[in-house]
Protein backbone atom coordinates (compact mmCIF):
# COMPACT_ATOMS: atom_id res chain seq x y z
CA UNK A 1 0.00 0.00 0.00
CA UNK A 2 1.35 3.36 -0.70
CA UNK A 3 1.31 6.37 1.58
CA UNK A 4 -1.47 8.82 1.25
CA UNK A 5 -0.59 12.21 3.71
CA UNK A 6 -4.30 12.83 3.31
CA UNK A 7 -4.84 9.46 4.82
CA UNK A 8 -2.22 8.68 6.81
CA UNK A 9 -1.74 12.22 9.31
CA UNK A 10 0.23 10.80 12.14
CA UNK A 11 1.46 13.55 14.55
CA UNK A 12 4.57 13.15 16.28
CA UNK A 13 4.31 13.12 20.00
CA UNK A 14 8.04 13.76 21.21
CA UNK A 15 10.07 16.82 20.92
CA UNK A 16 12.38 16.71 18.27
CA UNK A 17 16.16 16.80 18.90
CA UNK A 18 15.14 16.15 22.67
CA UNK A 19 16.98 13.20 24.33
CA UNK A 20 14.90 11.61 26.80
CA UNK A 21 17.29 9.65 28.72
CA UNK A 22 18.67 12.60 30.39
CA UNK A 23 17.81 13.29 33.79
CA UNK A 24 14.38 14.81 34.67
CA UNK A 25 10.76 14.45 35.33
CA UNK A 26 8.71 13.21 33.09
CA UNK A 27 4.47 12.81 33.42
CA UNK A 28 3.26 9.99 31.21
CA UNK A 29 -0.26 8.77 29.99
CA UNK A 30 -1.02 5.85 28.71
CA UNK A 31 -4.40 4.84 27.24
CA UNK A 32 -6.61 1.52 26.33
CA UNK A 33 -7.16 0.60 22.87
CA UNK A 34 -9.86 2.36 22.00
CA UNK A 35 -10.71 3.84 25.35
CA UNK A 36 -12.18 0.53 26.87
CA UNK A 37 -12.38 0.72 30.53
CA UNK A 38 -10.45 -2.23 31.32
CA UNK A 39 -8.78 -1.68 34.52
CA UNK A 40 -11.87 -0.45 37.24
CA UNK A 41 -14.03 1.92 37.96
CA UNK A 42 -14.49 5.05 39.37
CA UNK A 43 -16.94 4.92 42.34
CA UNK A 44 -18.00 7.91 44.32
CA UNK A 45 -15.20 9.83 43.34
CA UNK A 46 -12.70 7.13 43.87
CA UNK A 47 -10.85 4.45 41.51
CA UNK A 48 -11.87 1.30 42.32
CA UNK A 49 -9.15 -0.58 40.62
CA UNK A 50 -9.70 -4.62 39.66
CA UNK A 51 -7.21 -7.34 38.80
CA UNK A 52 -6.45 -5.73 35.74
CA UNK A 53 -5.49 -2.54 37.63
CA UNK A 54 -3.70 -4.11 40.41
CA UNK A 55 -1.37 -5.62 37.29
CA UNK A 56 -0.54 -2.14 36.45
CA UNK A 57 0.52 -0.89 39.41
CA UNK A 58 2.59 -4.32 40.20
CA UNK A 59 4.36 -3.36 36.81
CA UNK A 60 5.22 0.27 37.06
CA UNK A 61 6.30 -0.80 39.95
CA UNK A 62 8.93 -3.15 38.65
CA UNK A 63 10.15 -0.38 36.34
CA UNK A 64 12.40 0.29 39.69
CA UNK A 65 13.73 -3.03 39.28
CA UNK A 66 14.23 -3.14 35.43
CA UNK A 67 16.01 0.39 35.58
CA UNK A 68 18.33 1.40 38.13
CA UNK A 69 18.34 5.16 37.18
CA UNK A 70 15.01 6.15 37.63
CA UNK A 71 12.93 6.89 40.23
CA UNK A 72 8.69 6.95 40.38
CA UNK A 73 6.61 9.51 41.92
CA UNK A 74 2.71 9.90 41.74
CA UNK A 75 0.50 7.20 39.65
CA UNK A 76 -3.09 6.55 39.26
CA UNK A 77 -4.85 3.63 37.40
CA UNK A 78 -7.87 4.96 35.92
CA UNK A 79 -10.69 3.02 34.01
CA UNK A 80 -9.06 3.10 30.69
CA UNK A 81 -5.63 5.02 31.15
CA UNK A 82 -2.34 5.82 33.73
CA UNK A 83 -0.80 8.50 34.81
CA UNK A 84 2.43 8.03 36.54
CA UNK A 85 5.70 10.57 37.22
CA UNK A 86 9.32 9.05 35.87
CA UNK A 87 12.37 10.62 37.81
CA UNK A 88 15.41 10.03 35.32
CA UNK A 89 18.35 10.78 37.79
CA UNK A 90 21.69 11.20 36.54
CA UNK A 91 24.75 9.93 38.40
CA UNK A 92 25.50 13.10 39.59
CA UNK A 93 21.92 14.23 40.62
CA UNK A 94 18.96 15.28 38.94
CA UNK A 95 17.46 18.99 38.52
CA UNK A 96 13.73 19.33 38.50
CA UNK A 97 14.31 21.61 35.70
CA UNK A 98 14.68 19.87 32.57
CA UNK A 99 16.51 22.01 29.62
CA UNK A 100 15.65 20.72 26.37
CA UNK A 101 18.75 21.54 24.67
CA UNK A 102 21.07 20.04 27.21
CA UNK A 103 24.37 19.11 26.17
CA UNK A 104 25.33 16.85 28.55
CA UNK A 105 26.84 13.12 27.57
CA UNK A 106 24.06 10.87 28.09
CA UNK A 107 24.69 7.69 30.23
CA UNK A 108 25.09 4.46 27.82
CA UNK A 109 23.73 1.32 28.55
CA UNK A 110 19.98 -0.28 28.31
CA UNK A 111 19.34 -0.62 31.98
CA UNK A 112 21.08 2.82 33.26
CA UNK A 113 20.56 5.23 30.68
CA UNK A 114 17.28 3.44 28.70
CA UNK A 115 15.13 6.36 26.89
CA UNK A 116 11.37 7.33 27.89
CA UNK A 117 10.05 5.20 25.17
CA UNK A 118 12.26 1.85 26.00
CA UNK A 119 10.82 2.17 29.53
CA UNK A 120 7.21 2.59 28.74
CA UNK A 121 7.62 0.06 25.51
CA UNK A 122 8.74 -2.33 28.03
CA UNK A 123 5.82 -1.70 30.50
CA UNK A 124 3.52 -2.03 27.90
CA UNK A 125 4.62 -5.49 26.41
CA UNK A 126 5.22 -6.66 30.46
CA UNK A 127 1.06 -5.80 31.63
CA UNK A 128 -0.18 -6.93 27.43
CA UNK A 129 1.17 -9.90 28.24
CA UNK A 130 0.17 -10.37 31.65
CA UNK A 131 -3.40 -9.40 30.60
CA UNK A 132 -3.75 -12.04 28.20
CA UNK A 133 -2.86 -14.60 30.97
CA UNK A 134 -5.62 -12.75 32.97
CA UNK A 135 -8.26 -13.05 29.88
CA UNK A 136 -6.96 -16.74 29.44
CA UNK A 137 -6.78 -17.82 32.89
CA UNK A 138 -8.89 -15.24 34.97
CA UNK A 139 -12.03 -14.23 33.01
CA UNK A 140 -10.82 -10.62 32.78
CA UNK A 141 -12.60 -8.30 30.17
CA UNK A 142 -11.51 -9.74 26.43
CA UNK A 143 -10.11 -7.01 24.02
CA UNK A 144 -9.59 -6.67 20.54
CA UNK A 145 -5.74 -7.58 19.01
CA UNK A 146 -4.15 -5.07 21.88
CA UNK A 147 -4.84 -3.52 24.67
CA UNK A 148 -2.91 -0.38 24.71
CA UNK A 149 -3.02 2.19 22.05
CA UNK A 150 -0.58 2.78 19.57
CA UNK A 151 1.77 5.45 21.32
CA UNK A 152 1.73 7.05 24.77
CA UNK A 153 1.66 10.64 25.85
CA UNK A 154 4.37 12.43 27.90
CA UNK A 155 4.90 15.93 29.12
CA UNK A 156 8.92 17.23 30.36
CA UNK A 157 8.12 19.09 33.59
CA UNK A 158 10.54 21.72 33.48
CA UNK A 159 9.82 23.16 37.30
CA UNK A 160 8.84 22.47 40.71
CA UNK A 161 5.67 24.25 40.03
CA UNK A 162 4.80 22.46 37.43
CA UNK A 163 5.16 19.19 39.12
CA UNK A 164 2.89 19.95 42.36
CA UNK A 165 0.39 20.93 39.56
CA UNK A 166 0.62 17.32 37.80
CA UNK A 167 0.87 15.43 40.92
CA UNK A 168 -2.66 17.10 41.90
CA UNK A 169 -3.99 16.34 38.90
CA UNK A 170 -3.02 13.00 39.31
CA UNK A 171 -4.04 12.57 43.03
CA UNK A 172 -7.50 14.19 41.95
CA UNK A 173 -8.12 12.69 38.92
CA UNK A 174 -10.74 10.33 39.86
CA UNK A 175 -13.15 13.13 41.22
CA UNK A 176 -12.86 14.62 37.77
CA UNK A 177 -13.27 11.35 35.63
CA UNK A 178 -16.84 12.75 34.19
CA UNK A 179 -14.52 16.13 32.60
CA UNK A 180 -11.99 13.55 31.68
CA UNK A 181 -10.70 13.97 27.91
CA UNK A 182 -10.74 10.13 28.46
CA UNK A 183 -14.24 9.18 29.85
CA UNK A 184 -16.19 7.00 28.42
CA UNK A 185 -19.99 6.69 29.37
Amino acid sequence: MKYNPDIHHRRFLRLKGYDYSQAGFYFITICAKNRMCLFGEIENGEMAINNAGHMLHKWWNELNHKYRNIELHEQIVMPNHFHGIIQIKSTVGADLCVCPHDTRQKIEGEHTGSPLHAMIQWYKTMTTNEYIRGVKNNNWQPFNKKIWQRNYYEHIIRDEKSYHQISEYIQTNPLKWRDDKYYVP
